[in-house]
């Protein structure tokens, strides 16, 4: 039979096929958009945030100058930074030494106490700990963790403070020392909760490799598992020790506000941080150059933490390189 092959036929209207044309219309489309939208909004969100953050880390370094700035015209740096006595509202003499040296008493102090502590109790942890005794340790370091830093000042000073006495007769009430158990206990958490989060990221191959060449635990615990974790540690022992200069209540209640240059954790000292807490709550006026060695003090330990801070991303990029 033959074919019609009629223009009616042949010329039939074809749908053209575009880019729209299998986009489905309705309430899907509508929640995409929406959700697009929402993706745009949150994102907005946290750029705001994070300028937020540096607009303020930016805030706190243009006041630091700028209120410290007539504070070294009138005083010299070389005076701030090398005279061995501090005595700014009474002789008008701005020898910061004194103040660093107690700083460094203190944290030197902590730094024994803790950061040793912490490890060890982060190898058990990671290492030793089952997870019961995991469940119960945990909880208790976060405690200790959450615990205000003035509720550690008034146990240095009616519970440390009085145990040192019975042990050590010649101990002032006011002294580095207590400050220094009361800071260490503060830091403790800290310390041991990084150190374990650095030794559980270690490849579980290591320490299997160890185990097969015959190594114990202690072994691999020491030798395999802590040196392939050192950035980690390092950065926590730092972390710790740039918290530790920069604790205020503790060294105002147990250590007292002597500015005296002595390396005896026995004596009365006062901290740069004490310092500032001491005038900044005091009747001075403001804009003297008394007030102004508030900033003065301040862009010092800005300075430190900054550099501590720095070392610490130093030492773990490049001890990451080795054992990544």
């Amino acid at each position: 039979m033959p074919l019609n092959l009629s223009p009616a036929t042949t010329q039939a209207p074809i749908a053209e096929i575009g880019p729209d044309t299998f986009v489905p219309r309705g309430p899907s489309t509508l929640a995409a958009t929406s959700v697009r939208w929402n993706e745009r909004i949150l994102a907005w969100i946290f750029i705001a945030c994070a300028f937020v953050s540096v607009l303020t880390t930016f805030g706190i370094i243009y006041v630091l100058v700028s209120q410290s700035w007539p504070f070294f015209q009138s005083v010299s740096p070389a005076t701030f930074l090398g005279g061995t006595k501090w005595a700014p509202l009474i002789d008008q003499t701005y020898g910061v030494l004194p103040l660093v040296c107690g700083t460094l008493l203190v944290t030197a102090g902590a730094a024994v106490f803790a950061l040793p502590l912490g490890l060890l109790s982060a190898i058990y942890l990671s290492e030793y700990a089952s997870p019961k005794a995991r469940s119960v340790l945990k909880p208790v370091l976060e405690i200790l963790a959450g615990i205000p830093s003035i509720v550690y000042g008034y146990f240095a000073l009616v519970v440390i403070t009085p145990l040192l006495q019975k042990i050590l007769p010649g101990i002032e009430v006011f002294n580095a020392l207590s400050a220094s158990i009361a800071v260490a206990i503060m830091t403790l958490p800290l310390v041991s909760s990084l150190c374990e989060d650095a030794l559980h990221v270690v490849p579980r191959a290591l320490r299997e490799g160890a185990y097969a060449l015959g190594a114990t635990k202690m072994e691999v615990s020491t030798q395999v598992v802590v040196p392939a974790a050192l950035s980690g540690i390092g950065a926590a022992f730092l972390l710790a020790i740039s918290r530790a200069i920069g604790e205020t209540m503790i060294v105002a209640l147990a250590a007292g506000a002597t500015p005296t240059m002595t390396l005896s954790p026995l004596k009365s000292i006062q901290t740069m941080t004490g310092y500032i807490a001491q005038t900044a709550m005091g009747d001075i006026e403001h804009g003297t150059t008394g007030y102004q060695t508030i900033y003065a003090v301040g862009v010092l330990l800005f300075l430190m933490t900054v550099a501590l801070n720095l070392f610490s991303i130093t030492l773990v990029k490049k001890y990451r390189q080795k054992y990544d």
